[in-house]
């Protein structure tokens, strides 16, 4: 068919390239004239294909068509005119000429409202449908009969843009602030005005126009400088999270940015904060890209001669459709550099947008450096830098009524500092920051290589910052230097790289599914992040911990609230700190030193968290796993606690056997998930086995963990210590002989001898209990009686792990089936890799870190099937 084009915009353009590609014949395009020399997009696809354009400012004059513009237009021939978004009036003699008539676009669902600004009313009267009309144009252009409506849903949050980018392509209007109106219907008018050119108001003296509004305002609290509002309700506050509006209801409205009278836009919550940070000094490399992106504005903006620093894009000609071309051309230039439209809005100047560009490729953050009050101290021949405050929406800030409470060094029983103790209110916005990172900001749309490469970032940081994770675990933890060089902060480290690498390879499947004859199905999943999610984890290993289950949460594209222990937060909070450096978008990562009753709980308790994540004591896990099912059904994994039996048998390598053994109770001061609980041991070496390993408890240096020769260090704290004296008591009362150890070492600090314990009967208290401290359980069994070692092994309501040593392979394999246990070492321990899952059985809990199972743990499947 033969088809004249009237109309303008990026949507004429869009109309006109599909009429091109259905095959119709455009024998014509009309659109408006150039605007500051630039020409229209319609226009500009139309020349680029031979088309002839006709640039007409107008079609009539008093009433009339002008002869010439109607002999032009009949020369074509058109059988159809397609008016997409026309903005002139178009006389009669062309709206009926064609033997097929005029069809015309309107953003709208017609008849709610008509014209330029409709979709603007959508937005304004808070309609829950958007969408658009096609009907026949007639002498009043858009009251013609309908030929087709498409809607859409109006989502809360939408925006004139978001709705344009779905559907419409329309241009805004101007609009003033009625503030005698409920917060929802001030939010719909900000959102209708939003982009272009805003909803303003007068404040401070200025002209203030508002973008980016949600009445996502869970969890905010309105503290901050008052913003007087002539004709507000009450005064808006300016927020850590930008500009909180209240309507005549009381209720609050967020509004993210905002233009000041001289055109700069800038973050709401840094209106009173004066001029930017300090200016970045460029590289060699990043001149030469400031100079490529200069030209890119020099070819956008034709009529400025020089693009100089304080060139201003808009107030040189460009317009939003530039806005585009510039995002996406810097965007190739820079390597698929994640860069939006707000971007320009908010760096109109080029030397503000040079800026902003050089920090995002360096990876700062964007929005300026976060201010750190560190605890410092000099120790093992450096000085550590420590935040000790909440990190919630990517900044450190006191907790609710400024509560703290004190983090020991267990080396010595003397306080490192006060750390803030996160109250309920101080989850709700931890949450909140979690959700709307999660839903709108940068985290949700960059792609998962990019995500990936973000976590590269943070593992090498984490890296150049070993030494000191490894100081503060060994000031804050006890646990001994060199083994949180290798363990605590190595195994972070690597478990970072290797979820790294998964970030891109998470993918769905297709499923081969009954067809629906004589049509045909295709069925395909996809693997989904579940959203905020929630991490508590427990004192024994708080970074590598932290790691093993954050990594998995952030490589699947969630967002985060940790709860580290109260007695061991330092390395939780430094990392906080090194998520800023790495370039992670602020809320995705949050952290809250605090009580498990409290913090926990509400984490628990939560609608707004999908997924719980805990590594504890069984009893608090099944609390947990009660209040995730009370509150909405969340997801959760729990890794409880243990009792790993560790079988020893006579054909063993007796010298590896005494090794591992003293590794499996005593690593990390025995405070480990997976220690051996209790050593079974064949009776015909009982003896040589217990001579050996008391000869080596003998040898072991216990002492302070930052010393390099030190084996053993502090337990975590004090009431642990007590705990484990009791622990032993319990032993010696019930029959069980004492070897060696028992009691708290005579120095200051909570220190603990490598205790051994023999004669251990299946009834006794420390048979059935954990220790969770350096106690080995050791018990005999008789010569050859393999299933009955199995049995008394597997007596146990726990199942996180389990060893066996053996030289025969037939006797380890049929051993390692019938172990009830989540893992199963065999002649080795304590060997955990990033690449292996890890998890328990029984009351030992359920789900898995660590290996590609982990990432299962924070994903949800959607299952999509298509018919054609």
């Amino acid at each position: 068919m033969k088809i004249a084009v009237i109309g303008q915009s990026l949507f004429g353009q869009e109309v006109y390239c599909h009429l091109r590609k259905e095959g119709h014949e455009v024998v014509g395009v009309f659109t408006v004239p150039d605007k500051d020399g630039k020409a229209d997009p319609l226009g500009l696809e139309a020349e680029k294909d031979g088309v002839p354009v006709f640039k007409y400012s107008r079609w009539r004059a008093k009433g009339q068509a002008l002869p010439d513009v109607v002999a032009k237009y009949q020369a074509l021939g058109a059988e159809l005119n397609v008016l997409p978004f026309c903005s002139q009036f178009i006389p009669m003699e062309i709206i009926s000429a064609p033997r097929h008539g005029s069809i015309i676009y309107h953003p709208s669902l017609l008849p709610r409202h008509r014209g330029a600004s409709a979709i603007n009313w959508t937005l304004i009267h808070g309609d829950k449908k958007g969408g658009f009309s096609i009907f026949w144009a007639d002498d009043g252009l858009d009251t013609g009969d309908l030929l087709l409506q498409k809607e859409c849903e109006v989502l809360p949050d939408d925006t004139v843009s978001t709705l344009y980018n779905r559907f419409l392509f329309p241009e805004g209007i101007k609009g003033m602030i009625n503030w005698d109106q409920p917060a929802e219907a001030i939010h719909n008018w900000i959102r209708g005005n939003d982009k272009v050119p805003g909803a303003w108001t007068e404040a401070c003296e200025q002209k203030l126009t508002f973008f980016n509004s949600t009445l996502n305002t869970s969890g905010l609290v309105p503290e901050g400088d008052a913003l007087p509002i002539p004709g507000a309700h009450r005064p808006g506050v300016v927020t850590k999270a930008g500009l909180i509006l209240f309507g005549n209801d009381d209720k609050m409205l967020l509004v993210k940015n905002i233009q000041l009278e001289d055109g700069k836009m800038i973050l709401a919550s840094n209106f009173f904060k004066g001029a930017a940070s300090s200016v970045l000094e460029l590289t060699e490399a990043e001149l030469v890209t400031a100079e490529a992106v200069r030209s890119v504005w020099q070819r956008i903006l034709p009529k400025v001669l020089e693009v100089e620093d304080s060139t201003d894009f808009f107030k040189s000609g460009a317009a939003s459709v530039d806005v585009v071309r510039l995002v996406e051309e810097v965007k190739e230039l820079c390597d698929g550099l994640e860069l939006e439209n707000e971007d320009v809005y908010m760096a109109s100047t080029f030397g503000d947008f040079i800026q902003l560009l050089v920090r995002k490729l360096r990876g700062d953050d964007e929005e300026g450096e976060c201010s750190i009050d560190y605890v410092e101290m000099a120790v093992n021949k450096r000085t550590v830098r420590m935040p000790h405050q909440l990190f919630i929406g990517g900044e450190f800030v006191d907790a609710e009524g400024a509560k703290t409470s004190e983090t020991i060094n267990p080396t010595d029983g003397s306080v490192i500092c006060q750390v803030s103790l996160a109250q309920v209110t101080d989850v709700d916005k931890a949450v909140a920051a979690a959700k709307d990172a999660f839903e709108n900001g940068r985290w949700g749309k960059i792609s998962a290589r990019d995500r990936g490469r973000l976590m590269y970032r943070l593992a090498d940081l984490m890296e150049q910052h070993q030494e000191e994770l490894a100081t503060i675990e060994a000031l804050d933890a006890g646990a001994v230097y060199t083994l949180a060089l290798k363990t605590h902060v190595g195994m972070s480290i690597q478990t970072f790289r290797y979820f790294a690498g998964w970030c891109d390879k998470i993918q769905g499947s297709t499923i081969p599914i009954n067809q629906a004859r004589p049509n045909r199905n295709l069925t395909l999943t996809r693997k989904e992040p579940v959203g905020v999610c929630g991490i508590i984890i427990p004192w024994n290993y708080p970074l590598m911990m932290l790691s093993w289950k954050t990594a998995a949460c952030l490589a699947a594209g969630n967002t985060v609230v940790i709860k580290p222990a109260q007695v061991t937060p330092l390395t939780a909070l430094k990392f906080a700190e090194l998520t800023l450096k790495a370039g992670i978008p602020k809320g995705v990562v949050n952290v809250l030193p605090g009580s498990g009753s409290l913090v926990g709980q509400r984490l628990s308790d939560h609608p707004d968290v999908r997924k719980i994540g805990f590594t504890g004591s069984t009893e608090v896990g099944k609390h947990i796993m009660k209040s995730c099912a009370i509150s909405n059904v969340k997801k959760v994994s729990l890794e409880l606690g243990g009792k790993s039996p560790l079988i020893i048998f006579a054909d063993c390598d007796l010298n590896k056997a005494v090794q591992m053994g003293m590794s499996s109770v005593f690593f990390n001061k025995g405070e480990n998930c997976i220690a051996a609980g209790r050593l079974f041991v064949e009776d015909s070496i009982h003896d040589e086995f217990v001579r050996r390993v008391v000869e080596e408890v003998r040898k072991m240096k216990v002492g302070n963990p930052l010393d390099r020769d030190t084996d053993h260090g502090p337990q975590n704290h004090h009431a642990h210590l007590v705990k484990l004296m009791e622990y032993c008591q319990h032993g010696v009362k019930e029959g069980a002989t004492l070897v060696c150890g028992g009691n708290q070492v005579p120095r200051p600090g909570f220190f603990f001898e490598p205790t051994v314990f023999t004669d251990v009967e299946d009834h006794m208290f420390i048979a059935k209990e954990e220790s969770f401290g350096p106690v080995m359980i050791i018990s005999r069994f008789a010569d050859g009686d393999l299933d009955a070692v199995l049995s008394r092994a597997n007596a146990t309501e726990f199942g996180l792990a389990s060893g066996v040593f053996t030289r025969d392979i037939n006797k380890a394999l049929y051993v390692s089936d019938k172990l009830q246990a989540g893992t199963v070492f065999v002649n080795t321990y304590n060997k955990t890799d990033v690449a292996a899952p890890f998890g328990g059985f029984k009351q030992s809990g359920f789900g898995k870190d660590l290996g590609e199972a982990a990432l299962n743990e924070y994903l949800r499947v959607k299952t999509v099937t298509f018919e054609y």
